[in-house]
């Protein structure tokens, strides 16, 4: 599975869940959100990995320090952009494919 396919896939997920799109692949300066949905009144930042073999690492765990501090920085630029989220509680999720294995991991990290 592809980036593209992954976050199709990760997109239709969510939404048979109840998130609500707010915006796709949104590029900052040092970063991309590849989703940003609404799960309720809580605005999620979702990560979307895909990975065919897991020889070096699975999906979940290419999400290192490097990765969530990229993704961290983005979603404050994307909060910035958009103020009307800014009173949002903000959470960052992970959705991961392992071949043909998903999982969704919410709150997956932190901003602190």
């Amino acid at each position: 599975m592809n980036g593209a396919d992954a976050e199709d896939a990760a997109l239709r997920l969510l939404q048979r869940r109840g998130l609500k799109l707010v915006a796709r692949n949104a590029r900052f300066r040092g970063g991309e959100l590849d989703l940003v949905m609404r799960d309720g009144a809580v605005l999620v930042i979702v990560e979307v990995r895909a990975r065919s073999a897991s020889r070096f690492a699975t999906a979940v765990e290419s999400v290192d320090a490097r990765k969530r501090r990229k993704v961290m920085l983005a979603a404050q630029m994307f909060v910035a952009a958009h103020p009307e989220h800014a009173e949002r509680a903000l959470r960052f999720d992970v959705v991961a494919y392992d071949g043909e294995q998903v999982q969704w991991i919410e709150n997956a990290f932190d901003s602190n």
